[in-house]
């Protein structure tokens, strides 16, 4: 705090405090306080909230366990966005590598422009464009038709189009963070386990990879979150000809909050699946031995 006021003297500092202090306050910790507050509360008519039945009860978020099908949602919208973090960190390692590592230069700034030009498309146009590649009379129908190599159109629709929506969607917030930490790595330890003839798996496992645990960690929390609380992706891709129809959690949620009118037991909802993003947070950096000062770097 001292060096920020050191930095940008009295006045700006105490502005830019101000101005934070305010964004947490007002767009964090009440709304989130709210929810909660909510979630714990039953729902009743306006007339009768503040009245004698206006208690805290358990019984919004005895309904999430005790409704199998909702239930069964929670736990696959879960695993199902584990399973897009790690996708999207095997994807992304050899990228961040690549370009920390083994380009300099103009080479490494074009390929870096290359991977963000796409994302000055709002996330809906850009899952759309993979909703027209995929689509029964997509781009990849299209061409496989046109070679003669299948008659009818494929279905590509289904949890896989989900999480190919996913990965593409989320794969800066998984680039960057390890291309930070590796970027910091230097490169006469990878030249020194080469040159005592460690194979490429293992200089990556014993001298890349433990250097980079931070943006490992960074990483994976950030793709996490992001999977776990996206509307629009799921909502696109699952309308895709041959699709399973299933839901995603957070599509739930929002049926409780604008279809159902029960605005209590959205946040219920809403609080449950916060608790599990936190857990995978202090998790990710359990496993990969990192605190917040490590993250915030």
């Amino acid at each position: 705090m001292s060096e920020l006021f050191r930095r940008l003297g009295p006045l700006i500092g105490a502005w830019v405090v101000a101005t934070t202090a305010l964004w947490v306050v007002f767009l964090v910790v009440l709304p989130q306080l709210v929810m909660i507050d909510g979630s714990f509360r039953p729902d009743l008519p306006p007339s009768r909230i503040g009245g004698p039945e206006d208690v805290y009860t358990l019984a919004n978020y005895a309904t999430l366990w005790q409704n199998a099908i909702h239930r069964s949602i929670f736990l696959r919208t879960i695993w199902s966005s584990a399973l897009v973090t790690l996708l999207a960190l095997v994807v992304c390692y050899p990228i961040a590598y690549y370009l920390a590592q083994s380009v300099r230069g103009g080479t490494a700034a074009l390929l870096v422009v290359g991977l963000v030009i796409p994302f000055w498309v709002n996330e809906i146009l850009r899952t759309f464009s993979w909703f027209l590649i995929l689509s029964r009379n997509g781009l990849i129908n299209q061409l496989l038709q046109g070679l003669g190599l299948i008659e009818q159109p494929l279905h590509f629709g289904g949890s896989g189009a989900v999480m190919l929506g996913m990965v593409y969607a989320y794969i800066l917030f998984m680039v960057f963070p390890l291309y930070n930490a590796i970027e910091s790595l230097d490169r006469n330890q990878v030249e020194a386990a080469r040159d005592l003839g460690a194979p490429w798996w293992r200089i990556h496992w014993r001298v890349v990879v433990p250097h980079a645990k931070p943006g490992i960690a960074v990483g994976c929390i950030m793709t996490f979150m992001l999977a776990a609380g996206t509307v629009a992706v799921p909502q696109i891709m699952q309308s895709l000809p041959g699709g399973t129809g299933a839901r995603w959690f957070t599509q739930v949620i929002y049926s409780w909050f604008f279809d159902g009118g029960s605005w209590n037991q959205g946040s219920a909802y809403a609080f449950a699946l916060l608790l599990i993003c936190v857990v995978f947070i202090f998790a990710m950096m359990r496993l990969f031995r990192v605190g917040l000062r490590d993250i915030a770097k």
